[in-house]
């Protein structure tokens, strides 16, 4: 039988396609936050020996030596990333022993050799001293950590499960463990949320001195429970001038903190290369998304992307497992030429450094609408041309939604 990659009248794997990064979903969790749209499933009782995480191991294990099996005949060609992301779901939810057999795979497999990244997704109330030493033993160098809020009240009203104390207490514990590339996550707008609130979270965040912050503004998923919340009457949303006001105010202390505001939502400290420090803290992984790169998703519900070509592996653990090691794909398009060039501006420009003109002439036609467009943004003060590169200016970022689905 054909891998999964192989299953088209062209082949996305073939030699001269380079696939820069692979994401790998885990989909456990102990409890469903209530505004996650992410394919996860409640882990039993919560206890990391779920039986379930067994059969879960072996067949993404399977599916990932299955994209590796390098055919000559075929011209399919390894994988052979510069980054890794272990998503999810919960990943430090995997018990020790499936980490092992995870790592040994992946460094079996060759898929370690040359990567410059690889990251792992921590919920703070799993991370434990002996994973710690697992993951970094087995080659990851960054961990991201879900803080969301330091305030309980918030963290109630997002059905976040964790004491705002163990995000310190993960922080310090993977820094003592060697590894210092830490994000944290925030999420803003909350209902009941204040800009003191707000505020205090991010100062606390800085305290811990990440090396990256991604900070999001809640966004209200279809069929999640608290967009069911949200309609029943039983939440209300932030005031839109607050959650502005708190956009406007982390944009400001962001910069005076040192951090490069690179994305939408996305920090990184500043490295500096004149005191030594040549270290990039932006995320790899996430920049091959953005600049609209080759990518592989492995397990259930993850998503892939080569030369225009995307799909998405099923998102239901049970028939993951019954179509292992060759998982059923869903969502199966092909972006033809014009549609690549409008979800490569539409993702260009959510990096602040935006998109040169010179691509912009190179791919849009004279008539192509989508130049009017862009004056008429350009003379609302939404975006501006500076240094040959076209970007959202500082008002724009605030509408970027509406920005970026007009250059689809």
């Amino acid at each position: 039988m054909p891998s999964a990659l192989q299953n088209s009248s062209r082949n996305p794997m073939a030699a001269d396609h380079a696939i820069e990064a692979v994401y790998l979903h885990v989909p456990f969790c102990r409890h469903k936050c209530h505004y996650c749209d992410f394919y996860s499933i409640v882990d039993g009782d919560g206890r990391p020996d779920s039986a379930r995480q067994g059969p879960f191991i072996e067949a993404l294990v399977g599916e990932i030596e299955t994209l590796l099996d390098a055919d000559e005949s075929s011209g399919t060609a390894p994988l052979r990333p510069r980054t890794l992301f272990v998503g999810g779901g919960t990943p430090t939810l995997l018990a020790n022993t499936h980490w092992h057999t995870l790592l040994e795979t992946l460094e079996r497999v060759g898929l370690l050799r040359g990567l410059d990244e690889f990251s792992v997704e921590a919920n703070p109330e799993t991370v434990e001293a002996a994973l710690v030493e697992i993951l970094q033993g087995g080659g990851v160098n960054r961990m991201s950590i879900g803080g969301q809020s330091f305030h309980p009240d918030v963290l109630r009203t997002l059905e976040r499960h964790h004491d705002p104390a163990s995000v310190e207490r993960a922080v310090r514990l993977v820094r003592k463990c060697g590894l210092d590339n830490i994000n944290i996550d925030l999420i803003f707008g909350t209902p009941g949320q204040t800009l003191q609130m707000f505020q205090d979270d991010v100062e606390r965040t800085l305290d811990l001195q990440p090396e990256h912050l991604a900070c999001y503004n809640l966004t209200y998923e279809p069929d999640t429970a608290l967009t069911q919340r949200l309609r029943s009457g039983a939440i209300e949303r932030a005031p839109e001038a607050l959650e502005r006001a708190m956009y406007e105010w982390i944009l400001d202390r962001m910069d005076a903190a040192g951090f490069e505001h690179y994305e939408i939502s996305n920090w990184a400290r500043r490295h500096r290369p004149t005191a030594g420090d040549a270290t990039d803290r932006r995320c790899a992984h996430n920049l091959v998304y953005w600049h609209n790169g080759n990518w592989i998703g492995v397990g259930p519900s993850a998503a892939s992307h080569v030369n225009g070509r995307r799909w998405k592996n099923v998102p239901h653990l049970s028939r993951y497992l019954a179509t292992s090691p060759h998982p059923q794909r869903v969502d199966e398009e092909y972006l033809a030429d014009a549609g690549r060039v409008g979800e490569a501006l539409m993702l260009g420009l959510r990096m602040r450094a935006g998109i040169a003109t010179s691509w912009l002439r190179d791919q849009l036609d004279a008539d192509d609408p989508r130049w009017t467009t862009i004056d008429e943004l350009e003379a609302q003060g939404l975006l501006q041309q500076e240094a040959g590169r076209l970007c959202l200016t500082r008002r724009g970022l605030w509408v970027s939604d509406a920005i970026l689905a007009a250059m689809l």
